[in-house]
């Protein structure tokens, strides 16, 4: 039974044709942002972002932020088992580009792209208190000044 096995990487390219349009508008940001000649490539880039920041992000934030974003990459984000050890926001880029196959300068702006997105969908409170659980290095890939450490 080998086709078992295929099934649900076929399942995974058929879905594309019935995105919401919520996820469709995010798509359109993200392909805006990051000036991408596609949706599809958009989505690639929302698809590694979003997986690798669901390896991240724990707790209220990714229940908060699942529930603001539009199903398809909430789905995305929480399909994801939280890693034991966070990644700062450089490692994280270089865990991307190394799982993706891509450049580290492509995959920062990959990242650049989808997180002003995702903090279009989050709001400033949210995507305060996201920066404020992960490690250093991410508040500059989400367009914000790097925060510094409270003394």
């Amino acid at each position: 039974m080998i086709t078992d096995v295929r099934e649900p990487l076929e399942h995974q390219h058929s879905h594309s044709h019935s995105h919401s349009t919520a996820y469709v508008q995010m798509l359109e940001k993200v392909r805006y942002e990051g000036a991408y000649p596609t949706r599809e490539r958009a989505d690639e880039a929302v698809r590694l972002v979003l997986s690798g920041l669901g390896r991240q992000l724990t707790g209220d934030e990714r229940v908060d932020l699942a529930a603001r974003l539009p199903l398809e990459a909430a789905r995305v984000l929480t399909a994801q088992i939280p890693d034991t050890q966070p990644r700062t926001g450089w490692a994280f880029v270089k865990d991307l580009a190394a799982r993706s196959g891509a450049s580290l300068a492509t995959t920062r702006w990959d990242t650049g792209s989808v997180f002003s997105a995702v903090a279009a969908h989050a709001g400033p409170d949210l995507v305060t208190r996201i920066l404020h659980q992960l490690p250093t290095g991410y508040a500059l890939l989400f367009g914000r000044a790097e925060l510094t450490p409270a003394a």
